[in-house]
């Protein structure tokens, strides 16, 4: 690292990626917890937005994309216990950061996972709900967490990349 770009304190972004992290399971849980118990939307699925988004029901008891699909409380526990971990193993992680992306991309995953250790500790399996579909192309139905899951390995890739190329810019 040059003069101009020292190098983070350890620690220095862990309350904004802490407070991304609740942010994201707070809306995650909300929004479930709404479409589960304040709507009809378990009996009157699916649910057109647009032309090309629904709101429908899928309880997936496997992991992203539906993959592994769990259907014992030994398989349910398992993937409970794996979520958990990641997040504890991206919590330190999180204490590393070095930028601010890197900071909230990190409390994305962190929110998401926890998000949807819950259900499954709670429902069995993890509700999913957007599904966005074009023509005959239908993409895979999730959730709040399971987006923010994404942008948030996003932003942790881009993090490195943005700041690489600063340090470039700057010499």
């Amino acid at each position: 690292m040059s003069e101009t770009n020292p190098p983070a304190e350890p620690g220095r972004f862990l309350r904004l990626g802490l407070t991304v992290a609740l942010l994201l399971l707070a809306a995650d849980q909300a929004s479930k917890l709404w479409l589960i118990f304040g709507t009809n939307l378990r009996l009157t699925w699916p649910w057109e937005i647009t032309p090309f988004l629904d709101f429908t029901v899928v309880w997936n008891r496997g992991i992203s994309y539906g993959l592994f699909q769990q259907e014992t409380d030994t398989g349910r526990w398992i993937l409970t216990s794996v979520k958990l971990a990641a997040a504890v193993v991206l919590l330190f992680w999180l204490k590393r950061a070095e930028t601010r992306l890197e900071a909230v991309g990190i409390g994305l995953i962190i929110g998401g996972a926890i998000g949807n250790a819950i259900d499954r500790i709670w429902h069995g399996a993890v509700f999913d709900f957007v599904h966005f579909h074009v023509g005959d192309f239908s993409w895979y139905v999730f959730n709040v967490a399971d987006a923010a899951i994404v942008i948030g390995v996003l932003a942790m890739v881009a993090s490195p990349l943005l700041t690489f190329r600063r340090g470039a810019d700057a010499s």
